[in-house]
């Protein structure tokens, strides 16, 4: 009974989509954090009678067909890169982006990778560098004897040092655009990496068109609205309930043939 392996499909298919959910309401307090959607698509249709088919030898063709469909499948698991909010932290390597852009991060091995998440500090040797230690891009060194550090919307990074009455500029921040931030490859740590289906890194000044703007003591908070995923939650566990109810009524539908006298 085709019923019972369709309706699986559609079981696993929503427990997917749980697992989604889960893991955008795990990161309702992640900075910088972008929440997922599972999409689904239609399997491969079992042609019984194929539309357009002759069905005279007068020329009179079938209209609809009998197509019985086969379940459900895993399209894609999007990413939704929409703002997320902001909050104010007085930190002054705090960094939030308004609009769109990455920062870029130099990874241990060398290469580059792109975050959302500014919640910076400064290294041993003065380095602004990233949660985890990784150098923000393009490599900028907070003096010694500074006693504060000012950045603009345009990312241009400024430091009082004692014994100075006017600030020094010791360097510019970029940002960096996809032409598909959808297609960005998720490596964990608020960071992803380049791919085929992002499209090339594109670098620019903040603040110039096509590039967002830089808040100084602000983090980017996670764009999960907890109202619609639990709703959608809700809904997915509904649907799995029904599915379930389906193999239950095709068990039954088995077991009385099998038990025909």
């Amino acid at each position: 009974m085709r019923a019972l392996t369709t309706a699986a499909t559609g079981m696993e298919a929503q427990q997917l989509n749980v697992e989604v959910i889960s893991n955008n309401l795990a990161n309702m307090n992640t900075t910088g954090f972008k929440r997922q959607r599972a999409e689904f698509q239609d399997l491969l249709y079992q042609n019984v009678a194929s539309v357009g088919a002759d069905s005279s030898d007068a020329g009179t063709i079938v209209p609809t067909g009998v197509q019985v469909g086969l379940g459900v499948e895993t399209a894609s698991i999007y990413r939704i890169t929409e703002q997320g909010s902001m909050t104010q932290t007085g930190n002054d390597l705090d960094l939030a982006i308004s609009g769109r852009g990455y920062f870029r991060v130099q990874l241990p091995s060398g290469a580059d990778a792109y975050t959302r998440a500014g919640n910076f500090a400064l290294s041993p040797d003065g380095q602004i560098v990233t949660a985890d230690g990784y150098t923000v891009a393009p490599g900028i060194a907070v003096p010694q004897g500074t006693r504060s550090v000012s950045i603009n919307q345009q990312g241009q990074v400024q430091a009082m040092i004692d014994g100075q009455t006017a600030p020094q500029t010791v360097g510019q921040l970029e940002l960096v655009t996809f032409f598909n931030e959808g297609g960005l490859d998720a490596m964990g740590d608020n960071l992803y990496l380049e791919s085929a289906a992002s499209g090339a890194a594109s670098a620019g000044t903040p603040g110039s068109p096509g590039y967002g703007t830089i808040r100084q003591g602000f983090v980017e908070g996670s764009n999960v609205n907890a109202v619609s995923e639990i709703t959608s939650l809700i809904q997915a566990q509904r649907a799995y309930e029904m599915n379930a109810r389906v193999i239950t009524a095709a068990d039954e539908m088995l077991s009385t043939s099998a038990n025909l006298r």
